[in-house]
């Protein structure tokens, strides 16, 4: 008899916390009817108003988080455009000033953006760790984020940012993103404190792409990080193709890094990337420096003007390393 007492005690404790989840979701329901209400007949103020009653924030004040934050993060296109009807600041930040853009960024949702961007949101807002939108589009590998923040002409080098998106982009890997930046004018030799050159970051995070692509667009090959050059990085890496790579392109193999140390010492001994460093301190061939010599006179713009020399489609390809 106790027993069912007990169990009928349980099951009416049940009813009742289901019955009052769906009576608090049947009230969320009827608010968010209500707001869609106001905005249709074009009362903006009384849907922000019952927003806030709904998601428990004041509009313009400093959140950790907010809906747009999350609607943005996860790419829900249709409820960031409802919040934003509803009156929500589409550059409302974080303590972190961590702004929505951002985190539509971060995922890599392109409509999202977009439609942040539309409404106003701030595309070069900075947190306080130094990211940019840009930064966080070229974390994400984002193609086409990237190329819609340039359209909204977002900066590539803000002197308050620390997080540069072009060395993100080849940290990562993004071998496109790296290409859309350069070709809207990212210092491809740009050498940051404690980070280094692109080339640099490119060799550190052995992604061999990002340093082809680099060279071949013109950067730096022995430019690096202080004196360490991506050749240093290579042989301490034991990145025998990429040291290849660096090496076609005309890296110094004799240069001392800020220990007075050779590329060849930091290799393993009796290593396959030794004797890749031994066999490049002889005497390069005759056709090797002739490349070297006439991509050297071109300047950066070789890739472009070599298709248009008046040569053999062979020697034109010799010339670009393909």
């Amino acid at each position: 008899m106790e027993a069912s007492a007990v169990i009928l005690a349980f099951n009416n404790i049940y009813i009742t916390i289901f019955a009052l989840f769906c009576f608090k979701l049947l009230i969320k329901v009827s608010l968010a009817l209500l707001t869609h209400f106001y905005i249709v007949r074009g009362n903006r103020k009384e849907a922000a108003r019952i927003a806030e009653e709904i998601y428990g924030i004041a509009q313009g004040s400093w959140a950790d988080r907010s809906p747009l934050h999350d609607a943005a993060f996860h790419g829900r296109l249709l409820s960031l455009k409802t919040l934003i009807a509803q009156g929500f600041n589409v550059n409302l930040l974080t303590i972190d000033r961590i702004s929505p853009l951002h985190e539509a960024c971060l995922g890599g949702h392109v409509a999202c953006a977009k439609e942040l961007l539309e409404n106003g949101a701030f595309v070069n807002i900075v947190t306080v760790d130094g990211v940019t939108p840009l930064s966080n589009a070229c974390s994400s590998g984002s193609v086409a984020c990237v190329s819609i923040l340039l359209d909204y002409s977002a900066n590539l080098e803000l002197e308050t940012q620390i997080v540069y998106p072009l060395h993100e982009a080849v940290k990562r890997g993004h071998r496109e993103c790296a290409e859309i930046l350069i070709a809207h004018g990212a210092d491809i030799n740009k050498e940051l404190q404690n980070v280094g050159t692109p080339l640099h970051v490119a060799c550190t995070y052995q992604r061999t792409d990002c340093v082809r692509k680099l060279l071949e667009l013109g950067s730096n090959v022995n430019c690096g990080k202080c004196r360490d050059t991506p050749l240093h990085v290579a042989a301490r890496k034991s990145s025998e193709e990429i040291a290849r790579i660096l090496i076609d392109y005309g890296a110094n193999v004799k240069g001392k890094n800020m220990d007075g140390k050779y590329p060849v010492e930091l290799a393993t001994p009796r290593s396959p990337m030794e004797q890749v460093l031994l066999c490049a301190e002889g005497p390069a061939t005759l056709a090797q420096l002739c490349r070297l010599c006439i991509r050297k006179s071109l300047g950066s713009s070789c890739l472009q003007i070599i298709p248009r020399l008046p040569l053999p489609e062979r020697l034109q390809q010799f010339l670009l390393f393909r």
